[in-house]
């Protein structure tokens, strides 16, 4: 599969140097294209507060439509209605933003991510999954990632095979009940997009400094900030036995979106 790495969605939080990203994937498959996340769509500019929330009084939105996954994929020059697929990590609005502008489209997403959507039962789900992200009524395929073989050390992994072969949905539940991870195989080399389990590489490398901004905003929205500590045990683990043949990136850091853009020569270096 080729792949496109996407800015669906710059957000300037306070005491962030070098904002936020939504890294999104735009993937090339034999018959189809498929985005892994959706960043900000085209409605969310119009309606903020509908679509977005109070969330957006924070991380602080720019709403430039022409970072709206579907304008990149019309500038690449790609017909649209070929996105048959969408793959979300969770169901988060600057994750889902896009859905409503490829209504055409299934959204894939964990069984336990479809159910907190739906029926949201705490304070901060019915604060995150706000219904304007789905009022145009998605079709939404559930999936239960317990029921495939592991990944690279992860036990509950699912091939989506009837998407396309080598795209694989990982339960990483933590950020949100269902959240997930997406690894793509792309040939010589897999990538997988761990969405919001983490927020900032430092937090898996120890290389960086990590914004306490951001720090403070994960543990606010976590559903299991202890799972979500795990998390970053797991994944910095996995970031220091990583060879070549695995790039490892997340939804919100222009750093690693900066790296994954780099030719693969480069990625790879440590």
């Amino acid at each position: 599969m080729k792949v496109h790495h996407l800015n669906c969605g710059t957000m300037r939080p306070p005491r962030t140097p070098g904002g936020l990203v939504c890294h999104v994937l735009l993937l090339e498959t034999a018959d189809r294209l498929v985005l892994v996340d959706t960043g900000l769509g085209l409605r969310d500019a119009a309606d903020p507060g509908g679509r977005f929330g109070p969330a957006r009084y924070y991380v602080r939105p720019v709403f430039d439509e022409s970072e709206a996954a579907i304008r990149q994929i019309q500038k690449l020059g790609y017909d649209p209605r070929d996105v048959r697929d969408i793959v979300l990590t969770h169901f988060d609005a600057d994750h889902t933003g896009g859905l409503a502008d490829f209504p055409w489209a299934r959204a894939h997403l964990t069984a336990d991510e479809a159910a907190a959507a739906l029926r949201p039962r705490r304070l901060v789900e019915r604060g995150r999954y706000l219904p304007a992200q789905r009022a145009h009524d998605p079709t939404l395929v559930r999936h239960t990632p317990g029921d495939g073989e592991s990944w690279h050390g992860f036990a509950a992994a699912k091939e989506l095979a009837d998407i396309a072969p080598g795209l694989v949905m990982i339960s990483l539940p933590g950020h949100t009940r269902g959240h997930a991870a997406i690894a793509v195989d792309t040939g010589d080399r897999w990538i997988l997009h761990a969405g919001d389990a983490f927020y900032h590489h430092g937090q898996i490398d120890g290389a960086g400094h990590v914004p306490r901004a951001l720090t403070a905003m994960e543990r606010f929205v976590a559903h299991d900030l202890p799972a979500v500590r795990a998390n970053h045990e797991r994944l910095g683990e996995l970031w220091m036995s990583a060879g070549p043949g695995l790039l490892l990136v997340n939804a919100h850091d222009p750093h690693l979106l900066g790296r994954a853009r780099q030719p693969a020569t480069i990625t790879q270096e440590r």
